[in-house]
């Protein structure tokens, strides 16, 4: 085993409903999951009818370049094919990326708290990470950022970040781009939570791949199209980073069902804005009544999810997130996260019912 390899641990998540309803007694059907930051209404009905007309074709090979469903990408923002490439959920290109560019010893720059398969996929190259401490307003520390990655190979940014649900604002992510093209580093975007940002194109740097060749956009149909267990995401850059990653990517790696799936989620936009309006609402309702619970303090959230320092409260995140999941309430604990202390959790908006039990057992348990 490789020396850099060896202590590697996996990363934590939201989501794990399966090991909660283990771990809790509490039977599945039964838990509310705010851990996980995706689509309340879950999956568009056409895109599940399609995954299912696909079953006939599980026979048979998926088709390995995911032709169809990179064109209809790059149709919805008006880029080229071949600036395109999908991957089996976003998190396979997270690795590819760092596989294909990053040698031992290289550094690497990234936020801190960030989400944590960044640094899995570097440390398992064996590359070096200079994390960027957030200020007490958890937002990124840009003047320092950039400093900090003129001798770098390579840097990710998550916007908005995970779990701060906090945009970094369009002129610092153009001086962090411009440096990164000055000093000649690769820039790794994660833009998975954007599309759940009024005015997402305002904040999008998609239509400015040509101008920062050493840009890789990352988006997925993890979170809005509520393709979670399907494992879609795709990649969006200039034509020569993608041939790379086309020619490196294992072959047939993502599946008919999700392809065909992915296809139609991304033109049921019915769906997407009936997603939109419940998100806008809903989060106006949340952050009203997250608010007013005595010993919380909310950050203003730019993605779908809250971001809550509950220190005053008496709890620990671990404490308060295992009282909640007892009454069949799934919260994210956010100790894991370099970076935080013991009293970070994140909360995901979700339908408005679940959204009035949440409030209701956090009132009896707070």
């Amino acid at each position: 085993m490789k020396d850099h390899i060896r202590n590697l641990k996996p990363c934590v998540h939201g989501g794990e409903v399966l090991d909660a309803a283990y771990k809790s007694g509490v039977r599945r059907e039964n838990l509310l999951d705010f851990s996980s930051s995706v689509n309340p209404l879950g999956t568009s009905v056409k895109a599940l009818a399609a995954a299912e007309a696909a079953f006939n074709q599980v026979a048979a090979y998926p088709d390995s370049t995911s032709s169809e469903l990179r064109e209809v990408i790059a149709k919805h923002y008006s880029v080229r094919k071949e600036n395109i490439v999908v991957g089996n959920g976003s998190t396979e290109l997270i690795y590819l990326f760092t596989e294909i560019f990053l040698s031992k010893e290289d550094k690497v720059v990234m936020a801190a708290p960030t989400f944590g398969e960044y640094e899995g996929a570097v440390r398992k190259t064996g590359a070096n990470i200079c994390f960027i401490k957030s200020g007490e307003d958890q937002k990124l520390d840009v003047n320092t950022f950039i400093e900090a990655m003129k001798d770098a190979k390579m840097v990710f940014i998550c916007n908005p970040n995970n779990p701060t649900s906090l945009l970094t604002p369009i002129e610092d992510l153009t001086r962090i781009l411009d440096t990164a093209l000055e000093h000649s580093v690769l820039v790794f975007l994660d833009e998975d939570f954007l599309e759940f940002v009024e005015n997402e194109q305002s904040f999008s740097m998609i239509s400015h791949i040509e101008k920062y060749p050493n840009l890789f956009i990352l988006r997925s149909f993890t979170k809005l199209f509520g393709l979670t267990g399907l494992r879609v995401g795709y990649g969006i850059a200039c034509q020569e980073i993608i041939d790379v990653l086309m020619c490196t990517k294992i072959p047939w790696n993502v599946n008919c069902l999700a392809q065909a799936a992915a296809v139609i989620a991304l033109k049921d936009e019915e769906h997407l804005q009936r997603t939109r309006q419940l998100i806008c609402e809903e989060k106006a309702y949340l952050q009203k009544g997250l608010s007013n619970i005595e010993g919380f303090r909310v950050f203003a959230p730019d993605a779908n999810f809250f971001f809550i320092d509950i220190r005053k409260t008496g709890y620990t995140a671990a404490e308060l997130t295992q009282k909640l999941l007892q009454q069949g309430i799934m919260i994210r604990d956010c100790s894991s996260f370099k970076g935080l202390d013991a009293y970070y959790i994140r909360i995901a908006v979700r339908l408005h019912q679940e959204n009035v039990r949440l409030l209701q057992e956090l009132g009896k348990v707070l």
